[in-house]
């Protein structure tokens, strides 16, 4: 059971930046990604459609015979991560409860103001408020942010950029003057975001949803005893073209992938 891979699938490549943290933090384990990039974005799609990608995209990792499932997808971690984890029946970890629970204690300290950005879906679904409430956080403001995604995946956009700044100030001028004390960035694709988004929120801690959930899937590892020691290998699978993929995924993570890449027909791995 130790030297099987963990599972680790997004609708596209935002997934890559809790990769990378889960990677700096267990680099013996052997990983499986799956990005779903034939049908980005799913923060634009009906719950329903959300719940019948996020089976799919699971049947496909436990048919690779993982040991844990990272979902670094923020919509499918707040409107069907209890469905993923009944089919899987192994550990399942979500970007929401962990990123919650940090966002929560910077706020404790400071003003108790937490500034929730995700996609539509997932500020709809309510996830991180009801997470953020538990962690004793009333102080809350969501703002969704429905281009963000788009925007990273057709390019890589810097902080002088003039279409990125005119996006990103759109959704978070109103925010600077409330001096949020943690903003959650609730979807893995916004850290590649991060630096822009802080010019805009300069006095705000910025919360990754993906690294967050690294975390505790590592810990969770630890406590069952799980933790591989010989591995390393990390193998890159989607449902969009396997070219494209290695190009783009090599600025996510700040230069050229190690492993393989190959595409999937995803509709296989239905009911």
């Amino acid at each position: 059971m130790k030297k099987l891979p963990i599972g680790v699938f997004d609708s596209g490549l935002g997934g890559l930046t809790a990769l990378s943290e889960l990677n700096r933090l267990l680099p013996n384990e052997d990983i499986i990604y799956f990005g779903d990039n034939a049908r980005i974005p799913y923060g634009t799609k009906s719950p329903e459609v959300i719940r019948k990608f996020a089976l799919q995209d699971t049947r496909f990792l436990l048919s690779k015979g993982v040991k844990a499932i990272l979902v670094a997808c923020g919509t499918v971690s707040s409107n069907c991560l209890k469905e993923v984890a009944e089919l899987a029946e192994i550990p399942v970890v979500g970007v929401i409860n962990a990123s919650a629970k940090k966002a929560a204690d910077i706020a404790k300290e400071g003003n108790g103001r937490v500034l929730v950005l995700g996609t539509s879906a997932t500020v709809n679904s309510g996830a991180y408020e009801t997470a953020l409430k538990d962690n004793c956080i009333d102080k809350i403001s969501s703002r969704a942010c429905p281009m963000f995604v788009p925007l990273v995946e057709s390019w890589h956009p810097n902080s002088e950029d003039a279409a990125t700044n005119a996006i990103v100030s759109e959704y978070l001028s109103d925010f600077a003057e409330n001096n949020p004390d943690s903003a959650i960035l609730g979807c893995t694709h916004y850290p590649l975001l991060a630096e822009i988004i802080q010019k805009y929120l300069p006095k705000t801690q910025l919360v990754s949803s993906g690294a967050c959930a690294a975390n505790e899937i590592k810990e969770i590892l630890e406590k069952q005893d799980l933790l591989n020691e010989n591995g390393g290998k990390i193998e890159f699978y989607t449902s969009g073209g396997a070219d494209l993929f290695r190009l783009n995924a090599s600025a996510f993570l700040n230069g050229e992938i190690n492993g393989e890449v190959a595409h999937i027909d995803i509709e296989e791995f239905n009911d």
